[in-house]
Parts: C-alpha cells; structure tokens; sequence
C-alpha cells in the first residue's frame, strides 16, 4: 500500500480534474508463513514452503516487503520446480510484484498463464536484491489467468525468488515502456529484427527475448519463404513472407531441449519423398531442421503444418561429430541428401539417403570459418555452365565442382559483401526451384545495437547473387530483390548535371528511408560523396568506401545503388560487384551529394520507402 505521507504528495501534484478514487489491491500470492495457502508445488525447488524472517536474512534476500515469499534457494540452486497460482480473473490494468533471483528466460522466471499459454514472463538480474516489477495486463482484463513462478535452472543462479503479488491500477513500479511494436523509434523499416513475445525488457542481450543472430534454415515452401534465425543458442525465431519484403513474425519455432543444451546454427529441408518417413502421409512432407547441441550432436525437429508447430525427433542425435553449424540439401545428380559441416576449422562432407543415418565421405574442405553455404550457379549469359559457391560465415566464397561427395575448389577466396564484421552468418533460400529459382542471400548485421529499445541486432536486405564471367574471371555479383519496387513511395527525378569541385546538391532535407540510384562518371583524382544523414559513402573512379574500405572495383565506377534505412546503409557498385553492409545510427537529417573535382551526374533517382510492417505483422 502507498504510505499516507507519499499518498498526500501525490495528491497535491494532481490536476483539479484528475480522479484520486483508486481500486483495492487484490492479492494473488498471500502466502503464509508455513504453506503457499491454494498455490500448487511441484517438483523439489518449492517443497519447503514460503521465506520469511529470519531465513530471508540468511539466504541474503533484500527488499522483500518484509512478508512471506516464494523462493526456489531453500536448498541451493539444484533442487527445480514450480509454483503455481489457482485461476483467477484479471480485474485490474497491472500486475505488480517483487522479484530477485536468476535472469533466466523460461528456466527461472515468473509467468502469466492465459488458456495454458504464457503472455507475461519477468526474470530476477541474477541478484537477490528483490525489485519492483509490473505487468500492463489491460488488454487481458475480464480473462482467467494463473501465475507460474519457474525454476527449471541448476547451477549459478538457478533459483528464483517471488512476492507482494498483486492486481491494481497503482503499481510499485510502472512497466517497462516497450513503445509500439514495429513502430519503436529506432526500429529498422525495411529490415527484419525480432520482437519481444512475452518479456518487456529494454537492452536484450544475448539468448534473450528480442534478440537475433545468425540466419538458420532459409527455405521456400508451398508460396511461403521462411526464415530462420538464432535466440542464440536458446531457440529458432520464425518469420514467413509471401514477397520477401512483407514478413509476418511467427512465435519461435522450438527451442532447446533443457537449459544451456542449445540448438545452434543449422538448415531447413523439405523431404517432398518423405525418405525420413517422419511423416505419416507421404502426401504432407515434413519439413525438417538440422541443428547441433554445445556438444558434439546433431538432431532434427520436424514439423507437418508448414512450419507452425515443430517436434524435436525422439531418436535424437541422429550424428555425433565435432562440431556444428549442418548445412543440408538434395543433391539430385546422385539422388540423396548432402551434408556440410563445420568442425575444427574444416567443412566436412556427410552423406544419406534418409536425413537419419549419414555418412562422411572423408573430403573435409580446409581453412573453413562456421556456418556454410553451399550451392550452384549458373552463369549469366552461360545458362549451361555452372559453378558450385561455398560460403563460409564471413562471407568469402569460392567456387568449383561438386560430385556430390567432393568439393574442388577452382579460385581462391574472394569477399561477396566488404561490409566486415556487420556482415555474417550468411545464408540463401533454399528450394527455390520451387519458385523462380533465384539465389537469394541475407545475412546477421552484427553489431546493431540500439540503445534502449526491446530489440537487439538486424538482417540484411535480401539480395539475389548472380555469378558473372568478368575480365578477372567468374564472380558472384549482389543486387537487391526486385521486389524492392514494392516499397517505393515518392520518387524524385534529377537528369544530367555536372557538380563542380565543392558543389553540395542536396538530394532530401529530412527522411529514414531511401533507395537511391545514380549513373556517375567520375574522373581520375575525383571524389563523389553521398552524405545520408551524418554517413559518407565516399566513390572515386574506381574505390568505392562506405564505413569501410576503400575497395577497388575491376573497372570505372559506372553505377551506384544504396539502400538507407534507420540503422543501416546498404551500397551497390557497378550492378552488384561489390556491396557494403554496414550498420549506423544517424547523426544529421539531411542527405546529400558532393563533388571534390569535376564529376558528371548521368542520372540519379531518389525513392522514398515505406515500411514493410503491415497491421498483419502483429
């Protein structure tokens, strides 16, 4: 309750017209001293019954309210359990109460339960200092509910500790303040991130709700492209699209079997043959995701209804070997199915006919670096001749022949994107000869922070990769989707000009969201430099620099494209023979151009975009 002194201070800063009348608290967790009263126990880490007194001091718990508490630390951190509340109705616009303990999502937490189904969850900060804690439940007001405080953790901070559990319109504490959802001021517009499901916590870090990494299991089926992507190690994040420009974001796929056993990295198959047999109509094949464990084994979770509900196979691990990052798909010359995997600073080259026994074909590919690509191109203008490209984490690629069971590399290993660090973890579509079999790649920008928001780290856009015989030999160029056009909102046209030694020509006063496209001659010793709002991308005749660089083009600059988002700035030379990723956070409004030297604008257009998150998206 608010202390009568505090209560008066409140009043007296209210506006005349505002109501003082509040609602009662109704208590959902009044525990007593010996028993959690109607609350159920199971499992050891809640046996004991409620903390209170003298035993709060010795477990070193503070700020509890000075009442009875549930604590999970009775007996250390081994013992796991829950707690659970009985059904109660939601009355009031918050949940407010206190807790402390580990910072474990799923495995030491405090859930809000509506139909069986968790909609609120809240974590201690692997402290024992108890905090203020609130949920905004109004959107659930007049709906049944029950409150489940978790400990499924053992080990550091594997306990969880819970009271003053209440309804009320005057928390102790106000909730976090997430904003609208996809519309959150530094959100990216027209790159995918994740979204925060039931946790409201600002600053994600890794392995928490909000966070993205690496890019798992890209695969088109049945007119939907999915995406996969990492919670780090915690579970697989969904996002599906019918135009790869509008995503709906899906509740994650599946997770890890139990606390710090991870599903890592890995690749999505459709097994239209159902040579897994893990579907019981031949007619409905299952599609079936590769991952690894932080040990050495390598499972699969299957799912029968496109992707909406997943099941981890019960004879898990289908293949024990150092150390992860499975990239499978069919290789039809010899009809089976192809692993490559990562493991002790090589690719290894597995085989099966099933998805469920492999065997390695002893090939390993040295000087690899995690998460592989792994796919044939054909050339353009040269549709019968082909090339494999192998990609390693980092981006670099080479390409040769493929037997089905040997890679022979034929270059040495060239840079698909000179983004640095802000590009990894790439992946391309899979199955898209389903489709209009275009290659098409995104990667994890990593790196993209953004202060105070309920998100952490973002993808690339989507790009289709084209292998081109250039005057240095074949080489995969990257441009953006075509589908691009879709988000085209405003366009402003500036024909031929030259731009003098000094001359600023600005090209937007204020915006986010911009594709801009240039024809440039730009003589030698000449500069021509974008400025998108506080960040250079600086070309010459024949560099171009955009956060990084310079990098050298095999010929004259002719062309540019450059995707500007609200945290990234995307860059195209010469139809996609080189691209930049790089992640940024604006410092200015304005966008504009500027010459050092003589340089000849040919052409240059200017399209506003608009989001790609739709209602549909929520």
């Amino acid at each position: 309750m608010i202390k009568a002194n505090h209560f008066l201070g409140l009043v007296c800063a209210l506006p005349l017209s505002y109501s003082t009348s509040f609602a009662e608290e109704v208590a959902i967790g009044k525990f007593g001293t010996t028993d959690y009263g109607d609350w159920k126990v199971s499992g050891d880490a809640f046996k004991k019954g409620p903390v209170s007194g003298d035993l709060l001091k010795t477990l070193e718990i503070e700020n509890s309210g000075d009442i009875s508490i549930a604590s999970s630390e009775v007996e250390g951190d081994g013992p796991t359990g829950t707690l659970t509340s009985p059904d109660f109705k939601i009355s009031q616009p918050y949940i407010s109460f206190r807790i402390g303990g580990g910072d474990y999502e799923m495995h030491a937490c405090v859930d809000l339960m509506i139909g069986g189904k968790t909609v609120k969850r809240a974590t201690g900060r692997n402290s024992d200092r108890m905090t203020s804690t609130s949920w905004d439940v109004k959107e659930f007001v007049g709906k049944n509910a029950q409150i489940r405080v978790v400990d499924e953790a053992e080990g550091s901070w594997g306990h969880i500790n819970v009271g003053k559990i209440v309804q009320t319109d005057r928390p102790e504490s106000m909730p976090v303040a997430k904003g609208t959802l996809y519309q959150e001021s530094l959100r990216p517009q027209f790159h995918i991130t994740a979204r925060q499901w039931v946790m409201d916590r600002l600053n994600p870090g890794m392995r928490q709700d909000g966070w993205l990494n690496d890019l798992n299991g890209l695969v088109y089926y049945d007119g939907e492209y999915h995406l996969f992507a990492q919670r780090w190690n915690k579970c697989w994040i969904h996002s599906v699209s019918k135009d790869l420009i509008h995503w709906r974001e899906l509740e994650p796929a599946f997770w890890e079997e139990k606390l710090d056993s991870a599903v890592q990295s890995g690749t999505c198959v459709i097994d239209y043959n159902n040579s897994s047999g893990l579907s019981p109509d031949k007619k409905n094949p299952p599609m079936v995701a590769f991952w690894s464990r932080n040990s050495p084994d390598h499972c699969i979770s299957y799912s029968l209804d496109h992707g909406r509900t997943w099941k981890h196979y019960e004879k898990n691990p289908i293949l024990t070997f150092p150390e992860r990052d499975p990239k499978v798909f069919w290789y039809e010359p010899a009809k089976h199915w192809v692993m490559m995997m990562y493991g002790s600073g090589k690719y290894h080259i597995f085989t099966s006919s099933n998805l469920l026994d492999w065997k390695n074909e002893n090939n390993p590919i040295d000087d690899a670096f995690e998460c592989p690509d792994f796919f044939e191109l054909p050339v353009v203008g040269k549709s019968s001749v082909k090339k494999w490209a192998l990609i390693h984490a980092d981006g670099r690629y080479s390409l040769g022949t493929f037997d089905g069971k040997k890679f022979t590399e034929e270059t040495p290993r060239y840079l698909s994107d000179v983004g640095g660090q802000h590009f990894y973890a790439t992946q391309t579509f899979d199955n898209t000869d389903k489709a209009d079999g275009r290659r098409i790649q995104l990667a994890w920008m990593r790196g993209s922070d953004f202060k105070d928001m309920p998100f952490s780290q973002q993808v690339s856009f989507p790009c289709e990769l084209t292998l081109h015989d250039t005057k240095d030999g074949l080489r995969i160029f990257r441009r953006p989707i075509r589908e691009l056009e879709l988000l085209h909102k405003t366009e402003r046209k500036l024909g031929s000009r030259t731009l003098e030694a000094g001359e600023v020509l600005p090209l937007a006063a204020s915006g986010e969201l911009f594709r801009i496209q240039a024809e440039v001659t730009i003589p030698e010793g000449a500069k021509l430099t974008f400025r998108l709002r506080g960040f250079p991308v600086v070309l010459t005749s024949k560099t171009m620099e955009s956060g990084i660089g310079p990098h050298s083009a095999q010929e004259e600059i002719k062309t540019v494209e450059i995707l500007v988002d609200r945290a990234s700035v995307e860059t195209f030379i010469n139809d996609g023979e080189i691209s930049c990723t790089r992640n940024f956070l604006p410092e200015q409004e304005d966008l504009t151009l500027e010459a050092e030297g003589t340089v000849t604008i040919r052409s240059l257009v200017i399209h506003q975009l608009k989001s790609i998150w739709s209602g549909e998206s929520k």
